[in-house]
């Protein structure tokens, strides 16, 4: 479920961001994003800065140490991560404030071919060595024959949530945030769930695996371990559609039936 977002940063929090950054001259609050209780963008005497933070006692918080374990490592694909910090029942990161607009998915536009390629540029990261879930015990729960798992297994470095919100379209390209669940697994998969996305957003199955075939791993998607995503993936989203009344998700769970007809042949 989504974490309200408050509309003002709480006086500890700017105390916190003032104590890292110096003194704040500007502070606006920005509405995008979903799982963050703090989301601002703070310009200070020396820094415009992009905060993002959840309470300690959030059963999510540990996604802010997640993010900070991984951006030393995608800074060529990511904002830049100044401070991480946790005091005074708030845990914030401090990112880089980038200017750009959120990713067009929809067919034809001139975004998709710059976001394949920061993708491109993912997929050549070395394998992080800090501790990450791996693709197979995230979808664990979601095959009915465990041995489909063995197509997910790989020590790729995986974004895995292709929301367009997640890619700013900046002057260097598509640069993607919101590490939370990152993820190491084959690396086809990010495409695989990119191009879910690419359906939501008005792409037949067809046209959506074209622009996923752009990713140079997506040669080495096994057409089995495809249509064993595609399912996983539908039972996800259903599991998620059953749970969740958010608008967002209904197209998604679309996406997912859609793609798993196309692979499979079954509803």
């Amino acid at each position: 479920m989504p974490t309200p977002r408050l509309t003002e940063l709480p006086d500890e929090v700017l105390r916190l961001v003032e104590k890292a950054s110096g003194p704040a001259v500007d502070v606006g609050t920005v509405s995008a994003g979903l799982n963050s209780a703090i989301a601002a963008r703070v310009r200070t005497t020396e820094h415009t800065l992009f905060v993002k933070g959840l309470p300690l006692d959030h059963p999510r918080v540990w996604t802010q140490d997640r993010e900070a374990g991984v951006n030393p490592y995608v800074r060529d694909v990511a904002p830049k991560l100044h401070w991480h910090m946790e005091d005074d029942g708030w845990s914030l990161l401090g990112f880089e404030y980038v200017t750009g607009g959120h990713a067009d998915f929809t067919p034809g536009s001139p975004d998709l071919p710059a976001v394949v390629a920061t993708m491109t540029r993912l997929a050549e990261v070395p394998s992080p060595s800090i501790e990450l879930k791996s693709m197979p015990h995230r979808l664990r729960k979601y095959v009915d024959d465990p041995t489909d798992l063995s197509w997910f297994a790989g020590n790729s470095l995986l974004h895995t949530e292709w929301n367009p919100h997640n890619i700013l379209m900046t002057n260097r390209g598509a640069l993607f945030v919101d590490w939370a669940w990152a993820s190491l697994g084959a690396a086809w998969i990010d495409p695989a769930l990119w191009l879910l996305w690419l359906i939501a957003h008005g792409h037949t199955p067809s046209q959506a695996e074209g622009e996923a075939a752009a990713h140079p791993a997506w040669e080495l998607a096994p057409p089995a371990g495809l249509d064993a995503l595609a399912l996983v993936q539908r039972r996800l989203w259903d599991s998620i559609a059953h749970q969740s009344p958010d608008d967002w998700v209904r197209p998604m769970q679309r996406a997912a039936q859609t793609w798993a007809e196309h692979r499979t042949g079954k509803l």
